[in-house]
Parts: structure tokens; C-alpha cells; sequence
């Protein structure tokens, strides 16, 4: 039995697309990492390999492949890094969003390509199922036969449980500070005696597990401010902006941002922050 499938740019644009809506209605890890991988892994080079080369016979099946994981790996940190200097930064939508339109503008590049190619030139996928020469093979090939067979479904199914199963020390909280435009940059670092100055503080729970989170501001040795308790599920996202106050003027003053776990004593993770403290100006009339 022969599969030909004459546009499978059609099928990576829609493919691409169900991607999207698997990450907006379902937390299934396992789902999204599976039509993930060729997401980011393959998508973006083929479709732009296609639209470089629309011909079958200006690259072979070996070639094209290669080159579109070669290409993705490559075009993937680029779209992220553009992302980077944007209002919209390095965050999962505008990711998804970015390498679907560039899997769609590439898709019809090539498409249109590919219509002023002569369609015995088009590259099109021709897949070969012919199950009745199994038996014409000999035991050797038989058995060499069902052991690839065995040896892809084994490692699909190892693949799936790997992702599926939470791996032994790699339980951890994500704990973050962004300045006030949300990236990692624009920190207060001058202030006056009474200013509040501010930041966005971050917890990621990445536990396996509900847990139950503090935060405290220290500015030098006296605390500031206490928040919580925020109780977090196993990926759960807690962000906030924050202030803090400084009540006495000096320079390189030490601002520290505690998480406590569980009500535990000592802190679970630290983040500080140095600033310089001015006394205010008292204007007289």
C-alpha cells in the first residue's frame, strides 16, 4: 500500500495549531512535550527548507531531514532571542505564537513555490506499506523486521514514561525577583529615606506536591515586609509587585528577599538587592 501525501504543509500548519490549543485547554504534560518536540525540533526547518528547495530532486529524503533539524535548531533561539527586546519577552505564548506564524509564512512560500514547479518536479511524501513481502523474506529478515518494530515501539514507550514520571531530584521552588517592566533589569537601586521602591517577586512551585510559602523583605538586618502564606500547587505560578521602604539613609544597604517552606525556620531560598539610601531634602520657604 503506497500513502502519498501531496500537501504536507498543510498538515504541519494545522498540526501546529492543535499545539496550541492542547497548551491553552490541557496541563498534560506528557501531550504537550509529544507534539511539542517536532514543533520546535523539526517544523520551522522543514517548512523552510521547503521553501528554499520546492523541487524533489534538489535534495534527497536523508538531506532534507537533516537539514530541518539542523535549520530549526537554529531558527527556534533566534525567534527567541528577537522576542527578547520585545514588550512581550521570552514567555510561552508569544513563543507559540512567533514559530506558528513562521511555520504558516514559510508554509505558503513554499506552497506558492512549489505552484510553478511542474508537478512531476514537485516534492511531494510517498510512503510504502506493502505487508505482503513479509512473507517472501527470510527467517533472518523477518526477525531483524519484528526486532526494529520492537525496538521503536520500546523506545516511543520508554520516551513517554521518562516524560511522564516525575524524576528523582528535581523537585524545586523557583524564586525570582523582575523590576517593574517585568524583566531582569530596571531595579530600584537609588532611593530616598520613606520612598517605596519597587519589584515583581516570583514563586514557581516545582515541588510534586502542594506547599505552603512565606516571603520576607530585609532591608540590612530589620525586617520590611512579610507576605503570605501563599499555598501553591506542583507548577503552580504565584507573581506579585511588591514594595519595600527603607527608614534610614546609607550606601550598598543590603535589601534581602527570604522564601520560607512550610513554616521552617531557616530560609529556603535568598535573593538580595544593594541600593543607595538618601536622607530627604527638607526645602525651607
Amino acid at each position: 500500500m503506497k500513502i502519498k501525501i501531496k500537501n504536507e504543509l498543510l498538515l504541519i500548519d494545522i498540526l501546529s495549531l492543535i499545539l496550541i490549543a492542547i497548551i491553552s485547554l490541557t496541563s498534560l504534560k506528557v501531550i504537550r512535550i509529544i507534539v511539542g518536540l517536532p514543533f520546535i525540533l523539526f517544523f520551522p526547518g522543514y517548512t523552510l527548507i521547503a521553501a528554499l528547495f520546492p523541487k524533489k530532486t534538489q535534495l534527497d529524503t536523508i538531506e532534507r531531514v537533516a537539514l530541518s533539524f539542523g535549520l530549526s535548531i537554529a531558527v527556534v533561539p533566534l525567534i527567541g532571542l528577537i522576542l527578547n527586546y520585545t514588550p512581550w519577552g521570552i514567555k510561552l505564548y508569544p513563543i507559540l505564537v512567533s514559530l506558528t506564524g513562521f511555520i504558516v509564512v514559510m508554509s505558503a512560500v513554499a506552497w506558492i513555490r512549489r505552484f510553478y514547479v511542474l508537478p512531476p518536479e514537485r516534492l511531494s511524501i510517498n510512503i510504502n506499506i506493502d505487508f505482503s513481502s513479509f512473507g517472501t523474506q527470510s527467517k533472518l529478515d523477518k526477525a531483524l523486521t519484528v526486532i526494529l518494530i520492537g525496538a521503536i515501539i520500546a523506545a516511543i514507550g520508554t520516551l513517554i514514561y521518562v516524560i511522564s514520571t516525575p524524576k528523582v531530584g528535581e523537585k524545586f521552588t523557583e524564586f525570582y525577583i523582575l523590576g517593574e517592566e517585568g524583566k531582569a533589569e530596571g531595579y530600584p537601586k537609588q532611593l530616598v529615606v520613606g520612598e517605596e521602591g519597587y519589584v515583581i517577586l516570583g514563586i514557581v512551585n516545582h515541588e510534586y506536591e502542594p506547599v505552603t510559602y512565606t516571603a520576607k523583605v530585609l532591608i540590612g538586618e530589620e525586617e520590611n515586609k512579610s507576605i503570605g502564606p501563599i499555598t501553591l500547587k506542583h507548577e503552580e505560578k504565584w507573581e506579585k509587585k511588591i514594595s519595600f521602604t527603607p527608614t534610614k539613609p546609607g550606601k550598598n544597604i543590603k535589601v534581602r528577599f527570604l522564601l520560607f517552606k512550610d513554616n521552617q525556620p531557616e530560609p529556603y531560598r535568598s535573593l538580595h538587592l544593594w541600593i543607595d539610601v538618601t536622607e530627604k531634602k527638607i526645602l525651607l520657604s
